[in-house]
């Protein structure tokens, strides 16, 4: 395997800051040498120094392991200069220890299940349908922005619906979703002195707290209700409990979505032999889903906070240290994956990390497969040719991989029933 060195100088400490990822993507060469010489490597700050996990055994170990690795007190190293809690919110489940967490994760367990689920595929597959039409409807040949057009509805439907969110307001989830993620990047944070993040998690509290209300007034079959029902050791959650719950959704739900579906695409464009091997059998569909999934590692990181002094790879970790767990790294490592620089739908096994491992790992992850299934289903077997049409724009995150923008100029082929 060979790799170009495109980072031989960079401070280390700038895998936690947003620009660099805004600037330069994942840098996939520098986690692959670190891999290979130092594969735990300590960074030394002035404000929450880490150490870079960067193998996929080892965050596997600290995912399986909660009682020596913490969620609590932060999930995200923040960027230089900033220090404490990155959003200033009530906790949500990643930010969770046992045995809180497992208390807590029980609320959705019936309703997260794979077999609940399928109760609304037949939805879920009308939305993706329908916004997939509304781009095929304007003609066989086009330039558009992906993201606004496809890979941005799609989720925001999907946990709208789920939650109970009048569908006049599913453009407002998308909007604060961007500034929660985004909170630093140019293009949301402006001139504001308040972060854009803490100004959309407001707005976000104060829309909640009326549907809450409305929903404890008038129940229906949705999630919101079923928080307001919910119980926790014989005791009703609380408004900023089910608040907590919404937020989780709305941010988890669709940014990791969105991006994973972005990033699928641009990988498809970028390797159009494995969009046509998709094309030409869609039992391709499944497996290209995980590695659309291994390949766009949509979450470049969590953290976890040592609860004692303990040993990995031969170094002593003290407790209180940060490990930040960089996911797109882990998907590339070269002792799990063969050839693992190479986009391959037919891979197999697939043991990625990009839905996490352990406790936390995502309840959603089948709402995420489907979502993402149905997106190319309806979109794929019609392309003949598709390229970009201008620069991919990145956001400013070290949290998400976010892909703001995705102009694409494509040809379609003519629907069944139609000639060209």
């Amino acid at each position: 395997m060979f790799v170009m060195e495109m980072y031989p100088l960079v401070d280390l400490a700038e895998l936690a800051e947003p620009s660099f990822y805004a600037a330069h993507g994942y840098p996939h060469d520098l986690w692959a040498r670190l891999r290979r010489s130092d594969p735990l490597p300590w960074v030394e700050r002035a404000h929450e120094p880490f150490w870079v996990v960067t193998r996929h055994a080892d965050i596997v170990h600290i995912g399986r392991h909660p009682e020596l690795f913490l969620n609590a007190p932060m999930v995200i190293i923040p960027e230089r200069g900033r220090v404490g809690r990155n959003f200033e919110a009530p906790p949500t489940l990643i930010e969770m220890d046992p045995p809180e967490h497992r208390a807590q994760r029980r609320i959705i367990a019936s309703r997260f299940k794979p077999g609940a689920f399928k109760r609304i595929h037949a939805d879920v597959e009308r939305i993706a349908r329908g916004i997939v039409d509304s781009l095929l409807e304007e003609g066989e040949e086009g330039e558009v922005d992906f993201v606004e057009r496809v890979a941005a509805p799609l989720p925001i439907a999907v946990i709208a619906w789920l939650l109970g969110v009048p569908e006049p307001d599913w453009p407002l989830l998308f909007n604060w979703t961007n500034r929660i993620v985004g909170g630093v990047d140019p293009e949301f944070k402006g001139d504001a002195e308040v972060s854009a993040s803490k100004n959309a998690i407001i707005e976000m509290y104060r829309y909640f707290d009326d549907l809450i209300a409305e929903k404890r007034r008038n129940p229906a079959d949705d999630l919101i209700t079923h928080f307001t029902r919910a119980e926790v050791d014989g005791r009703k959650l609380d408004q900023m409990q089910v608040f907590a719950w919404c937020n989780l959704i709305v941010v988890a739900g669709n940014e990791t979505t969105r991006n994973a579906t972005t990033g699928g695409l641009l990988a498809l464009v970028e390797h159009p032999e494995q969009l046509r091997r998709i094309q030409a059998d869609l039992g391709l569909l499944a497996p290209g889903v995980e590695e659309i999934v291994r390949w766009t590692s949509p979450i470049i990181h969590f953290v976890r906070t040592a609860a004692c002094d303990t040993e990995l790879r031969g170094k002593q970790v003290r407790k209180g240290d940060r490990l930040c767990l960089f996911y797109p790294s882990a998907n590339r490592d070269e002792e799990v994956f063969r050839n693992p620089f190479t986009f391959d739908v037919t891979r197999h096994p697939n043991n990625h990390l990009g839905f996490g491992v352990g406790e936390h790992f995502c309840a959603g992850s089948h709402i995420a497969r489907f979502e993402l299934k149905m997106a190319y289903r309806y979109l794929l077997p019609r392309i003949d040719e598709i390229e970009l049409a201008g620069p991919v724009e990145r956001l400013h995150s070290s949290f998400v991989g976010g892909i703001k923008r995705l102009p694409i100029r494509y040809r379609l082929k003519p629907a069944k029933g139609r000639r060209s």
